[in-house]
């Protein structure tokens, strides 16, 4: 998490420092809801005009209160069953208060919630309205909530503290039954899992880094996080149901002899035994249910497992399927080609210099560049050009000195070519009509007397695209070349709008007496 910055930053001086927290922060999801740091900071003169307590959705308020509650929720859902299994009511002074504690953040948190803003499901508003606020958490989580939030911490605290104090013995056993009681209420507590879940959900939404890459990290965390949760609450069923029965003498606890054994010990079977039901899988160690309960523990651990197994492979194969789907779909490109030349009969040495130039051209990513650059807007397709081809264009003796929206224009004319090693790219007393700037590569200019190498950021045919001569020298790639084309259309194309310079080019034109040069 990072600090408040721009428009909730420049309101920390105007505001005391705790109400500056509650205003969204400029970063890159508050950026793609509302469009502009204009746009956030009329959302925090919004929320400032408002005079009430809310916190906002994208403040860094929440983005605080979310991954604290994510830690506490997430060990309350691994402490509460293993206390109720296996601590036999002697969970120590520190786990009594981390539960005191735990009730108390969640009984804050419904609280919060009337005062917490709401994203709306097109993204265009947070709701900052504390009725509407209010109407829509009584309609939703509230009720699940106070169930979750019920504090069982303060009654077992206070059972605690009276089953210590009372020598009684009958009133002793009373107060233990009650303490059990209340133990396997305090169960409901596991409820706060539906938390958990809309905890990651929310974290996706206010999270300031890459978008895509938080949905599929969130998605594959909150998988194995559930998978776990399933596994250790199995696992502490398994022994929390035979300690219900006060340990019958068929059970699988006397069994292995684990009446004396540490928690741990006792954890490690209970998990083990679980996982082996769970993926149907056994060590020898295990004998056939000896009752009905054991039998339904057993189908209940094989059909969560059966579920866990589904949810796992299903997910797994749905970020499978939505990972790199431009490599995919080159690879699918690459196959229908395949087939196109073995029905072609095309001959193998130039099967594989088709292939080279798709990998050359697209290095196994599969893109359509004109869909790419039609669907941004002029300014960024200008921008765009200017960083691949800037520097190539104003080499050229013609373009250099020009006007920079005569620059532009051509720059968004320039095709991108790539060649392989040995093609040829121009031939020699064959009438041209396009230059040739070389943005990667090797290339080799022969003429009748001599041979001339160029290679990166040089250029060849700029006399043709203004004559449409025939070139006087072939021009052979020496390896692969990335290079930048412009064509004597798209170059008339750009000279209608700029007369001046046109009629400054026909000039070159008539001083060159030579009809045409590489």
């Amino acid at each position: 998490m990072e600090k408040p910055k721009g428009p909730a930053a420049g309101y920390t001086t105007a505001t005391c420092g705790w109400r500056a927290l509650l205003l969204p922060q400029l970063n890159r999801q508050s950026l793609y809801v509302y469009g502009s740091e204009m746009a956030v900071e009329k959302e925090c003169m919004r929320q400032l005009q408002s005079g009430v307590f809310v916190i906002h959705p994208f403040s860094p308020m929440r983005s605080y209160y979310i991954m604290c509650m994510m830690a506490i929720t997430f060990l309350n859902l691994i402490g509460i069953p293993m206390e109720i299994a296996f601590l036999d009511g002697h969970s120590g002074l520190v786990w009594e208060g981390f539960n005191v504690f735990s009730d108390t953040l969640f009984l804050i948190d419904v609280a919060l919630n009337f005062r917490m803003g709401i994203i709306t499901e097109d993204c265009e508003e947070a709701i900052l309205d504390i009725k509407r606020i209010r109407v829509s958490y009584l309609r939703t989580w509230f009720i699940p909530d106070v169930i979750a939030a019920f504090p069982i911490g303060y009654i077992l605290l206070f059972a605690d503290l009276q089953y210590n104090n009372d020598d009684n013995p009958s009133k002793t056993n009373k107060m233990m039954r009650i303490l059990m009681f209340v133990r396997i209420l305090s169960l409901i507590r596991l409820a706060r899992v539906s938390r958990l879940v809309r905890f990651f959900n929310e974290v996706e939404k206010v999270s300031n880094a890459n978008l895509e890459v938080v949905r599929l990290f969130f998605r594959i965390l909150s998988l194995f996080m559930m998978i776990f949760l399933l596994c250790h609450w199995n696992g502490c069923i398994q022994y929390f149901v035979p300690m219900l029965e006060e340990f019958p003498s068929d059970c699988w606890v006397r069994k292995e002899n684990l009446m004396n054994a540490t928690v741990i010990v006792k954890y490690s079977w209970g998990v083990f035994r679980a996982l082996s039901q769970m993926i149907a899988l056994s060590y020898g160690s295990m004998d056939a249910p000896t009752n009905y309960v054991e039998m339904w523990i057993v189908m209940v651990s094989m059909v969560s497992g059966c579920i866990m197994y589904t949810v796992l492979v299903a997910n797994a194969t749905t970020m499978i399927a939505n990972v790199d789907p431009a490599a995919k779909e080159y690879k699918s490109k690459m196959s229908r080609l395949e087939h196109y030349m073995t029905f072609m009969k095309l001959p193998p040495e130039l099967q594989l210099r088709i292939n080279n130039y798709y990998q050359a051209r697209y290095g196994g990513k599969w893109f359509h560049e004109k869909d790419v650059m039609n669907t941004v807007s002029s300014a960024l397709k200008e921008q765009i050009m200017m960083a691949m081809c800037s520097r190539l264009l104003r080499k050229v003796p013609m373009f250099q000195e020009r006007d920079e929206n005569f620059i532009n224009a051509v720059l968004l004319k320039l095709r991108y070519e790539v060649f392989l090693e040995g093609d040829a790219i121009v031939q020699r007393n064959v009438p041209g009509d396009r230059m040739f700037f070389i943005d990667h590569g090797q290339v080799v200019m022969e003429t009748e007397s001599e041979e001339t190498e160029l290679c990166d950021g040089d250029f060849f045919g700029e006399t043709c695209i203004l004559t449409k001569g025939k070139h006087l020298a072939t021009v052979k790639a020496l390896t692969d070349c990335q290079c930048f084309s412009l064509s004597w259309n798209d170059l008339q194309d750009v000279l209608e709008s700029f007369p001046d310079i046109q009629k400054d080019l026909y000039k070159i034109v008539q001083l060159s007496s030579d009809g045409g040069i590489v």
